[in-house]
């Protein structure tokens, strides 16, 4: 089930919007929010939101200014009345810009991006072959585009906008989400473990109780897990153990 919220000040959209993910049965509406301060609270509270519908033109605070608070947003489908925010709108990695009024034939066109990139994303956590066509990423860092391999990096810090990538003999500041990196990484090397970190299991020393223990620089560094992602870390350490 792609699990989805809907961002919307006007009684009529979100109704209109919750009776076409009703007649879609792989979709599954967990919460309907009035405006982005609820919905962002929301998302701090439930880090397994697939899909978010969003209007730009909202009271307190617009959808476009809510999106550059989000630290690590799921898939983002705009929905409004005005099309000349559509630039920004993809600037900023929206999947789907919706010009109100919605018809149902537009809404499952989003639909269907939205699976295929649900199906690669699938894809590649089963065999890693998406992500291992090639072994580095570039990452923009001060104005220049850097190559960073896979191989070096032992693990990635989340900060609001930006990422830390810290590889075995540097640091790199990048502007740049946690899930849209978590989508590049290889699956076999790179596992998620709290909502701020992402780690190389091959640089793990030791695991205990609810952390992660690595050298960095000499000095042991110590990485949370949390608890909505233990059991994956448990279940890669169960498959190494002798």
């Amino acid at each position: 089930m792609i699990k989805t919220i809907i961002v919307d000040d006007e009684p009529l959209a979100l109704d209109v919007l919750e009776t076409y993910i009703e007649q879609i049965p792989d979709l599954e509406l967990v919460k309907r929010c009035n405006n982005a301060l609820e919905a962002n609270e929301f998302l701090t509270k439930n880090d397994d939101v697939d899909l978010m519908f969003l209007d730009i033109e909202m009271p307190k605070l617009g959808g476009l200014e809510f999106l550059k608070i989000l630290n690590d947003p799921p898939y983002i489908v705009i929905t409004t009345a005005y099309p000349n925010y559509a630039v920004e709108g993809f600037e900023l990695n929206v999947l789907d810009y919706m010009l109100k009024p919605i018809s149902l034939e537009r809404f499952m066109k989003s639909v269907n991006k939205i699976r295929e990139k649900l199906k690669v994303k699938a894809d590649t956590s089963n065999g890693g072959q998406e992500n291992n066509a090639e072994d580095y990423i570039f990452v923009k860092s001060d104005k220049k585009f850097i190559r960073i391999h896979y191989a070096d990096i032992k693990y990635i810090e989340g900060l609001k906008d930006y990422v830390i990538i810290r590889t075995r003999d540097s640091r790199v500041i990048a502007l740049q989400t946690m899930k849209s990196l978590e989508k590049k990484l290889p699956t076999d090397s790179f596992i998620r473990v709290h909502r701020s970190y992402i780690i190389n299991i091959n640089f793990i020393d030791a695991v205990v109780g609810n952390t992660v223990e690595m050298t960095e620089e000499g000095k042991l560094k110590m990485i949370p897990v949390g608890k909505n992602y233990k059991d994956d870390l448990v279940k890669i350490i169960e498959e190494k153990r002798l």
